[in-house]
Formats: structure tokens, sequence, C-alpha cells
């Protein structure tokens, strides 16, 4: 598998470094180096591009501010020399975040998760859901791995979400609740209101509209999402 990259960066040696870096790793393919956001936006419509490194701070159109323009996007990995644009980049649904001066070998992590990305990505279906029994999530600077059938439900606030597991505490992470949807497997879990997901095999009790976990946990179903969760709940509990 070779993965199609563009690097962006109007810094001449920063951006030298990055396609020297990418030219060594034997699974990326450099299309081209570009020095500013408005070049690399015909490699977009013109070439097959799987992910683009992009540094934030650039005159006229930033990095972020691309990304953030587009429609159909490759995925990101950011490079930047300030940290405080990690939480931005999250948002995006970047892949990654390299704090410059970024030497060869945090280069080489990067890119190695980003390859496990397009391969899981690119599985075919029925082995990615018999090998999907648990995720990878950021927290507090350190991965965490948790098993799908340990979570309870999935709670959004603001950038942040809440995973609620039944023998483990909660773990927080910076990410959006849809894009956590899209990872889980859609036999298992359901979006049964804007700020929550669940685990259908958790619902053991519905009332008065609300999904009932314990004495203290009701999750409300919104409006929007009742017939397909109506749908779950006449094939699962037929009177």
């Amino acid at each position: 598998m070779k993965i199609n990259c563009l690097a962006i960066d109007d810094e001449p040696l920063a951006l030298k470094q990055i396609g020297s870096y990418i030219e060594r790793t034997p699974f990326l393919e450099l299309v081209s180096l570009c020095s500013s956001a408005v070049e690399a936006m015909k490699y977009l419509v013109d070439d097959k591009i799987d992910l683009m490194f992009v540094d934030i701070n650039m005159p006229d159109l930033s990095g972020m501010e691309f990304v953030q323009s587009l429609g159909k996007k490759p995925q990101v990995v950011f490079t930047t020399a300030y940290s405080e644009y990690a939480i931005q980049g999250f948002q995006v649904d970047a892949l990654d975040y390299l704090l410059k001066p970024i030497s060869y070998a945090v280069f080489l992590k990067s890119a190695n998760k980003v390859k496990a990305w397009f391969e899981l990505k690119n599985r075919p279906l029925d082995n990615q859901q018999a090998s999907q029994d648990y995720l990878f999530v950021k927290s507090d600077y350190k991965l965490i791995r948790i098993m799908l059938s340990d979570i309870s439900y999935i709670e959004s606030s603001n950038e942040y979400i809440t995973i609620h597991q039944t023998l483990e505490k909660p773990v927080t992470t910076l990410m959006r609740l849809k894009s956590m949807e899209e990872q889980l497997p859609e036999k298992l879990f359901m979006r049964v209101h804007r700020s929550f997901i669940v685990n259908l095999e958790k619902v053991k009790v519905i009332e008065r509209n609300r999904i009932v976990f314990d004495a203290k946990t009701y999750i409300p179903i919104g409006d929007q999402y009742k017939e397909k969760f109506q749908q779950f709940v006449d094939k699962s509990f037929p009177v």
C-alpha cells in the first residue's frame, strides 16, 4: 500500500525536511511539495491525494483555514511550531499533530499511525467487523485501549466526549461525537440523542422515552432518533 502525500509549508527548509522524510518512508509516496495552501489546491483536483502534511501558520491562508475550507478532504497531519494549535487540530479530525522541530523518529511514529488508520479503513468489511472489539483514544497525553463490550454509553460536551464504562472509570477525550459514531459498529451502537450514543447490548430498561442505566443515569431519546430506536425496541423487546 502506498499513501499519496502532499507537504505544505511556507518555510523552504521545513518543507524540504518533511519532503525528505516522506521519501525515506517506504509506504509514503510524495506527490508534491507546496509552498502555500493555494498551490496545494490544484493537486486536490487533479491527483488522488490520501494525506497532507500541513503547516498551520502560513500567510494569506493558514493551514487550519485551508483544511476547514475543504469539503471532501484527504487525511491531515498538522505541523507547526506553536503548541496552542493542538486543540484546533483535533477539532478538524486531524490524524496527528507534530510540533516543530520534527525528528525523523517522531515523523515515522506518526506515519505508522497513519498507515494503521488506512489499513483499518481498507480492510474487507467482514474482517474489520470481526477484529473491531476495541478502540484507542487519547486522554491526558496517553493512548487508552477501551473494549467495545465495556462501553455503556458515550456522552458529548462541547468539543469533548466521555466514554462511560461498566468495568473501568470514564475516559474523556477531545473528539466530536460524530467522529466517534463513525468508528463504532452500527450493530452494537446507536446514537439516540445529539449528545449520546448507547451500547445497544446494555439497554435493559426504557421508561418515559428515556433509557435507564441506573438510578442516577437516564439517557433521553431525541426526536430525530426516535424512529430508528423504536425499530430496535420492536425487534429486541417484542410484546
